[in-house]
């Protein structure tokens, strides 16, 4: 049996006023000072935790599909590395991407 897929859309432009419990919910959450916090039941993060840390580990960026025109020989050079060359060419993209930034 197939489900019908049911979306809501909600209209950023026209949010719906907000109840007084969540105009106070801000507030009470602001007021304590940071030094009241209980952070007991958070395991401390040693140095060997940052030793094996990964940056990005779960991060998982969303794909979009599209068509890109490619030089013949420079797609050929691609598949000839064995199969993933769409994640090869995403590869590339992203550290020439991410270079630009420094």
């Amino acid at each position: 049996m197939r489900k019908k897929l049911v979306r809501h859309g909600v209209d950023l432009a026209n949010l719906p006023p907000l109840t007084e419990k969540q105009k106070t919910e801000p507030a009470i959450l602001a007021a304590p000072p940071d030094s009241e916090i209980d952070y007991s039941d958070i395991l401390p993060l040693t140095e060997d935790f940052w030793k094996n840390a990964v940056r990005g580990r779960f991060y998982k960026p969303t794909k979009t599909s599209t068509t890109v025109r490619l030089d013949s020989d420079v797609l050929a050079w691609l598949k000839a590395q064995g199969k993933g060359y769409q994640s090869r060419i995403n590869a590339i993209l992203r550290r020439e991407m991410l270079s630009s930034f420094k």
